[in-house]
């Protein structure tokens, strides 16, 4: 059976129309509050986007602005999201509605030890642990 796909039970094609009021209903407080009390750079990332979608451009959006609270017209567009060190490619799908870009630019690494740590004896890296 596939996976349907849709964001409180509406259909990506559907959140399209939706005006940003009528979106602002569907997500948390925390994001709804978020995305009223939004700053220059985010209006200035939704001016962005906008652009972009009018000239139907290919090249991904750069941003810096992990907060930014995606919204249902960025659905279907990339962006480039700073992590802290490097910009890390975010495909935005219906899914994600609702979520933060930062949530999808991983900032950390997994950890990997190699091996034994700071004055361990070279024998204790094999010792079983209880």
């Amino acid at each position: 059976m596939p996976e349907r796909i849709a964001f409180r039970g509406r259909t990506p094609s559907e959140l399209t129309g939706l005006t940003n009021e009528e979106y602002f209903k569907m997500i948390n407080s925390k994001e709804r509050r978020s995305m009223r009390r939004n700053g220059m750079e985010y209006k200035k990332l939704v001016e962005k986007v906008e652009r972009h979608r009018k000239e139907n451009s290919a090249k991904p959006i750069r941003t810096s602005i992990r907060e930014a609270v995606i919204l249902p017209s960025w659905v279907g567009m990339r962006f480039d999201v700073h992590n802290g060190k490097e910009w890390k490619q975010v495909m935005v799908s219906a899914n994600m509605l609702g979520h933060r870009l930062g949530e999808y630019s991983h900032s950390t690494k997994r950890v990997q030890h190699s091996a034994p740590g700071i004055r361990a004896t070279r024998g204790s890296k094999f010792l079983a642990v209880k």
